[in-house]
C-alpha cells in the first residue's frame, strides 16, 4: 500500500493517535509482547517419560523380577528407570526458554508522537496507528510502515539473514508477497538503525510481527523424534513381541505336556526377562553422554542427549549462509585504481597497494574520511577488527588499516567541515574536510550514481580527462564484480575554493580514484569440511536469505553448488505445492531470499523424502527451522538467543568444520550403542532358545531364575558399558549414514541370531552332558557357564562388525579389558564357591568339565571370527 493508504487503513494522523484512542486500541489488540502458552508441567513430563517404550519393558521387568522376590533386580531396574526419567525431564526444562529469549529481544521503550506531541512509551503499550520515530541505533518495537526516511538503514540479519543493512525507503511499494529483505518501506520489530533517521506508523504488534509469527511456529513445532529415540522405540516394541510371544509357547508346550501351571509361569517369566535387555536404555545413555563430554572438548555443547547419534546418522546438512559458512563481516576483496580501470584489471588489496602505492593511499584517505564507523574500544590500537557502524564503511576501514594508515590519527589531522549523508536515492555519501587548510570532498557510492558526476581519472601522473572509454571500461569490470557476487562501491574527490554552503553541488566535476568489491568472505575451512560431508554420504544445502547471485558465488567457491543442481528462490518456492517442494529439494543444493516459513517448508520436505535433516544456523529467523529438524545446530558466537534455545547442538567456535567432527563422533556414538545392541542380543536369543528347546524336549529347565538375571546383569552390563566406548574405525568417514529404522539392520541382524544359535546349541550340549554324568544342577551349571564365559569373550570380538578382533589399526579400549576382566572375576566366583553356585540352583564342575565349558566358549569366539571374515569376503567380491 502506498503511505497514504496505511494511514486512511489504520485510521491516524499526521501528529499520531489521542491518548484515549491508543488506550482504547491497546484494550482492543493487547499489549504488544510475545505471550508464550503456559509451560508443560512437572507431571506431564513425568508421564511422557514413563510413556516411552523402552521404559515400560523396564517396568514390567521390575515387576516380574519383585514377582520372583528378586529384590536386587528390581531394585536396579527402578534406579534406571528413575536415572533416564530426571534427564528427560531436565533437558525439557533447558528447553522451554526459546520464547523467553524472544522476548528478551524487544525494546523496551519507544519514541512515540501522540496528541501532536513527541513522547516515550513503553514498547508493550504499542498499537496499530501509532506514529513511531527512530533514530541511530535505535530497535524498531513493532513492525512498522515507514512513512519518513533520511538515509535509514537497518540491521535486519537476525531476521532475514542478509549480512549488510538494508536500506530503507519510504516512498517505496513491495509487490505482494516480496520476501521480507525487498520491503524497504518496512521496519520490522528487533531491526536495528544503523544509520539515519525515520518515521512509521505501527501496522503490527506482538504476537502479528513478523517475530510474532516466529514464535508462534516455534509453539507450534512439536519437535519430531530422533532417529535413536525411533530406533530404540522400534527395538523395545519388537522385544516385547519376542517376549509375550515365547513365554505362551513355554506355557502352551508345558501345558501339552502336561506339567503344572505354576511353574510353567515362573519359566516364562524367567524368559521373559531373559528377552529383556535391562542394561541397554543405561549403556545407550552412557554412551551418548561420554559422546557429548567428547564434543565439548571440540567446542561443540550439546544440549539433548540423542543429539549426538542423530547428527551421525543425519543424510543432509541445511545451512545458513551468514555466519555459518561465511565469517559474517564485509571484507574488501578487489580493488582497481585508476590504470586498472581502463583496462579492465582488477587486483587484490595487498597487490592493488604494492603496485599503486600512492593511488591506494588516496583511495584509503577517501574511504576513511568519507566513513561513519569507528574501531571499538577495546580495538583502538588496531589489533582486531572489530568495527562500530555498518559493515560495508568498517570494512573500508580495515582496508585502510591494513595498509599501515590509522583512521584515527587521519581524521584528527583532517577534521570533517560539512556532509552529505547517504540516502537510497542519491546513492552516494560525501563529506567536505580540511586537508593542510584545502577543503576537499570525498564521495563513496554506487558506480552508476557516480560515475555521471566524474569528469576525470586519477592517473599515476595525476588527473587526466574521463574518457567514453574509461567510462565503458568501468561499468564492464564492475559488472564483472557484480556477477561475482561482490558489492561494489566507487570512489571519488575533488579540491573545493572553500568551505561550501547547504545549497552548493559539491558532487561535480569529481575525479574517479577507483572502485573496490567487498564480500562477507567463506570461512577457508569450510570447503574441505563440505567435501568431507559428501565423502560421508552426507549433501549440504544453502538456505539463505541473501540473493540467488550472492548464494551461487559462496555456494561454488565451498563446493556447495555442483553443475546440474538447482538454485531456488522463496518466490519460486511459493508457487510449489508440497509434492512439487519434495522433487525439487532431490535436487537443490541452494534456497534463496527465503523466509522462516520457507524454510520450515524446505526441511520438512527433506524429511518427507526419507532424509534426516541436520539445520544449521543464528538468527532468529531459523528458530523455526532448527526446532523442526532432526538436529538443530546454532552458532554459539554470533548465534542469537532464540537460535540457541531451540537447538540440540551449539558449535562454540561457529566453525562448520566442528560438524565434520560431530558427524564422526556421532557415527562413533550409533555404532558403538549398535554393538551393545548385537552383544546382548545374541546372548538374549540364546537364552530363548535354550529354555524352548528343552522344554520342547521334555526337559528341566537348563537354567533357573536368577541363573539368567546374573548372566543379563553381571556379565552383560559391564562388558556393554566398555563397548559404549570404543574408539572411532579409521574407515568411519568412508561409509554411507545409517537409514535403517531399527538398531539391526537384516545383515547384522542374521549374524546376530546365528550367533545366539550357535551358542544355545553348545549351552544345550553342554546341559546334555551334564546331566548325562550327573544331575539336572550340573547340566544346568555348565549351561550356565557356557553362556555367560561366551558372552565374556565375545565383548572382545564384538569391537568392529568386520575387522578380525586382532587388527583394530591401533585403536584401544583398555575399559573393554577391564570390564571383561571383572565379569570373569564375577563369574569365578559364582562357579567356584561351593555355597554360592548351590544358592543359584546349580552344582560344582571338575576338572574335565571345566576343560569342556572352556573349549565350548572359545568355539563362540572362532565362530564369530568366522563369520566375519566371510562377510568381508564377500564385501571384496
Amino acid at each position: 500500500m502506498s503511505r497514504e493508504q496505511v494511514i486512511k487503513e489504520l485510521d491516524t494522523f499526521p501528529d499520531g493517535l489521542s491518548p484515549s484512542t491508543a488506550h482504547e486500541r491497546l484494550a482492543e489488540f493487547g499489549p504488544n509482547e510475545l505471550n508464550a502458552k503456559p509451560p508443560r508441567t512437572l507431571a506431564d513430563m513425568v508421564r511422557e517419560q514413563l510413556a516411552d517404550p523402552m521404559i515400560l519393558i523396564l517396568l514390567t521387568a521390575a515387576a516380574l523380577s519383585a514377582l520372583l522376590q528378586e529384590w536386587v533386580e528390581a531394585g536396579i531396574i527402578g534406579a534406571i528407570v528413575v536415572v533416564n526419567a530426571v534427564i528427560g525431564i531436565v533437558q525439557e526444562k533447558k528447553a522451554q526458554s526459546s520464547l523467553e529469549a524472544l522476548r528478551s529481544m524487544g525494546a523496551p521503550e519507544a519514541r512515540v508522537m501522540r496528541g501532536g506531541m513527541e513522547t516515550v512509551v513503553p514498547a508493550r503499550d504499542l498499537v496499530p496507528g501509532d506514529l513511531v520515530l527512530l533514530g541511530d541505533g535505535s530497535m524498531a518495537p513493532a513492525d512498522l510502515r515507514l512513512t519518513k526516511t533520511a538515509g535509514l538503514r537497518m540491521q535486519e540479519a537476525a531476521l532475514t539473514g542478509e549480512s549488510v543493512p538494508s536500506d530503507k525507503n519510504a516512498q517505496s511499494e513491495a509487490l505482494p508477497g516480496a520476501p521480507l529483505g525487498d520491503r524497504a518501506n518496512m521496519a520490522f520489530a528487533t531491526a536495528i538503525v544503523t544509520a539515519g533517521r525515520g518515521e512509521g506508523v505501527v501496522v503490527a504488534t506482538g504476537r502479528n510481527t513478523e517475530v510474532g509469527r516466529i514464535a508462534g511456529m516455534l509453539e507450534e513445532s512439536d519437535g519430531l523424534d530422533t532417529p535413536i529415540k525411533r530406533k530404540l522405540a522400534s527395538f523395545g516394541k519388537g522385544l516385547t513381541v519376542v517376549g509375550i510371544v515365547a513365554a505362551l509357547a513355554v506355557i502352551a508346550i508345558g501345558l501339552a505336556y502336561g506339567r503344572p501351571l505354576v511353574p510353567l509361569l515362573l519359566l516364562a517369566v524367567s524368559l521373559a526377562i531373559s528377552v529383556i535387555p535391562e542394561s541397554l536404555p543405561a549403556t545407550a545413555t552412557v554412551t551418548m553422554a561420554l559422546g557429548v563430554q567428547r564434543m565439548a572438548q571440540h567446542e561443540a555443547l550439546v544440549r539433548r542427549l540423542p543429539a549426538v547419534e542423530t547428527l551421525g546418522g543425519a543424510t543432509v546438512i541445511c545451512t545458513d549462509k551468514t555466519g555459518t559458512l561465511t565469517e559474517n563481516r564485509m571484507n574488501v576483496v578487489r580493488v582497481a585504481l585508476g590504470p586498472d580501470l581502463a583496462q579492465e584489471r582488477q587486483l587484490d588489496p595487498e597487490q592493488a597497494r604494492e603496485k599503486h602505492a600512492r593511488l591506494f593511499e588516496h583511495l584509503a584517505f577517501t574511504a576513511v574520511l568519507c566513513n561513519d564507523a569507528v574501531f571499538s574500544p577495546a580495538e583502538s590500537e588496531a589489533v582486531g577488527d572489530t568495527a562500530i557502524g555498518d559493515p560495508t564503511e568498517g570494512a573500508l576501514l580495515l582496508l585502510a588499516r591494513d595498509g599501515g594508515i590509522d583512521p584515527g590519527e587521519l581524521r584528527a589531522a583532517y577534521p570533517r567541515l560539512a556532509e552529505r549523508p547517504f540516502d537510497s536515492d542519491r546513492k552516494r555519501m560525501s563529506t567536505v574536510n580540511d586537508r593542510d587548510g584545502q577543503a576537499v570532498v570525498s564521495v563513496k557510492g554506487a558506480l552508476d550514481s557516480m560515475l555521471p558526476r566524474c569528469a576525470y581519472l586519477l592517473d599515476q601522473d595525476g588527473p587526466r580527462p574521463l574518457t567514453d572509454e574509461d567510462r565503458e571500461r568501468t561499468f564492464a569490470l564492475a559488472q564483472t564484480l557484480s556477477d561475482e557476487a561482490l558489492r561494489v562501491l566507487a570512489f571519488a574527490t575533488r579540491a573545493l575554493a572553500g568551505t561550501p554552503s547547504e545549497d552548493d553541488d559539491i558532487e561535480r566535476d569529481l575525479v574517479l580514484i577507483g572502485i573496490v568489491g567487498m564480500m562477507d568472505p567463506p570461512r577457508p575451512d569450510v570447503k574441505q569440511a563440505v567435501e568431507t560431508c559428501r565423502s560421508a554420504g552426507v549433501r549440504t544445502v544453502m538456505i539463505t536469505g541473501d540473493h540467488a547471485a550472492t548464494a551461487r558465488a559462496i555456494g561454488r567457491d565451498l563446493s556447495i553448488h555442483q553443475p546440474g543442481d538447482l538454485i531456488i528462490t522463496g518466490e519460486e518456492l511459493d508457487r510449489m505445492d508440497d509434492e512439487a517442494l519434495d522433487e525439487a529439494v532431490k535436487r537443490a543444493s541452494i534456497f534463496a531470499r527465503v523466509s522462516p516459513l520457507h524454510k520450515l517448508r524446505i526441511v520438512r520436505a527433506l524429511q518427507r523424502g526419507g532424509e534426516v535433516t541436520a539445520m544449521t544456523g543464528d538468527g532468529v529467523n531459523d528458530a523455526p527451522a532448527l526446532k523442526a529438524a532432526d538436529i538443530g545446530v546454532a552458532m554459539g558466537i554470533t548465534g542469537t538467543d532464540v537460535a540457541k534455545d531451540a537447538s540440540d547442538m551449539i558449535l562454540m567456535d561457529d566453525r562448520f568444520t566442528t560438524i565434520v567432527y560431530a558427524v564422526r563422533e556421532g557415527r562413533r556414538v550409533f555404532r558403538n550403542i549398535q554393538k551393545v545392541v548385537a552383544f546382548l542380543v545374541a546372548d538374549n536369543v540364546a537364552q530363548i532358545i535354550v529354555l524352548l528347546t528343552a522344554l520342547a524336549l521334555n526337559w528341566n529347565a537348563p537354567l533357573t531364575a536368577v541363573m539368567i538375571l546374573w548372566v543379563n546383569l553381571a556379565t552383560a552390563s559391564l562388558p556393554a558399558l566398555a563397548l559404549g566406548v570404543e574408539p572411532a574405525s579409521r574407515h568411519i568417514m568412508e561409509h554411507p549414514p545409517m537409514r535403517a529404522n531399527n538398531l539391526l539392520d537384516a545383515k547384522l541382524a542374521r549374524r546376530v541370531i546365528g550367533q545366539g544359535a550357535f551358542i544355545a546349541a553348545l549351552a544345550l550340549i553342554a546341559f546334555a552332558i551334564g546331566r548325562e554324568v550327573g544331575t539336572d544342577a550340573l547340566g544346568s551349571t555348565m549351561a550356565f557357564a557356557t553362556l555367560a564365559l561366551s558372552q565374556v569373550l565375545r565383548a572382545l570380538n564384538q569391537r568392529s562388525t568386520t575387522d578380525p578382533v586382532w587388527d583394530r589399526g591401533g585403536a584401544r579400549n583398555p575399559q573393554l579389558v577391564w570390564a571383561t576382566a571383572t565379569s570373569f572375576a564375577l563369574m569365578m566366583i559364582v562357579l567356584l564357591v561351593p555355597p554360592v553356585i548351590e544358592a543359584f540352583g546349580g552344582a560344582s564342575m571338575n576338572a574335565w568339565q571345566w576343560a569342556l565349558v572352556g573349549g565350548f566358549a572359545l568355539l563362540s569366539v572362532v565362530q564369530t571370527e568366522i563369520a566375519k571374515a566371510i562377510g568381508r569376503r564377500r564385501a571384496q567380491r
